[in-house]
C-alpha cells in the first residue's frame, strides 16, 4: 500500500518545502544507513533516483515514500527482498511506470537556480530493463493463471 503524502508529511514536517533531499537526509528519515540505499537501488530498478551534476543522489518525495514502503514490507511485515519486489509490482505497476525515472537534472554553469532536464543512456537502459522485468513477472503470471485454470477445468 503506497504511503499516503500526508502520512509522509506528518513524519517530516519540512518535506514540503524541499524538492529534492540529498542520501543522507533520506537515511536520516527513512532511519537506515546510506548503504542499505545504495544497495537496494540494485535489488529494486524502479528505485533510481535521479543524479545531480555533481553526481549526487537527488531524492524527491515519491522515492521517499517508496523507500518507507520498503522498510515496512521488510522490516515490519518480514517480506523477503523478492516479496517485495512481487508485492510492488502487483500494487505498483502504474506507480512505477509513470515514476521510472527518465531524466537527470543537470545545472546550468551560469545559473545554479535553474535545472535543465536530459535523458542519459544509462536511464534509458534502465528504463528498458524495467520493462523487460515486468514482462517477464507478466508472463510467469499469465502461466500460473492458465494453469491453475486447467486445472479447474480437469478436476
Amino acid at each position: 500500500m503506497q504511503l499516503p503524502h500526508e502520512k509522509v508529511e506528518l513524519l517530516i514536517p519540512d518535506l514540503t518545502k524541499k524538492l529534492f533531499f540529498k542520501i543522507g537526509e533520506v537515511s536520516r528519515i527513512a532511519q537506515l544507513e546510506p548503504y542499505v540505499l545504495r544497495y537496494w537501488e540494485k535489488e529494486f530498478q524502479f528505485l533510481a533516483p535521479r543524479k545531480g551534476a555533481s553526481g549526487q543522489r537527488v531524492y524527491q518525495k515519491k522515492d521517499i515514500e517508496i523507500i518507507l514502503e520498503i522498510r515496512r514490507l521488510l522490516y515490519n511485515e518480514r517480506f523477503t527482498i523478492e516479496g517485495v519486489r512481487k508485492k510492488l509490482f502487483r500494487n505498483y505497476i502504474n506507480f512505477v511506470d509513470a515514476n521510472t525515472p527518465n531524466t537527470a537534472i543537470t545545472s546550468k554553469a551560469k545559473d545554479k537556480s535553474k535545472t535543465t532536464l536530459k535523458t542519459t543512456s544509462k536511464q534509458k537502459k534502465v528504463l528498458d530493463k524495467n520493462i523487460k522485468e515486468a514482462l517477464i513477472t507478466i508472463k510467469g503470471a499469465l502461466i500460473d493463471l492458465r494453469k491453475s485454470l486447467t486445472t479447474s477445468i480437469a478436476i
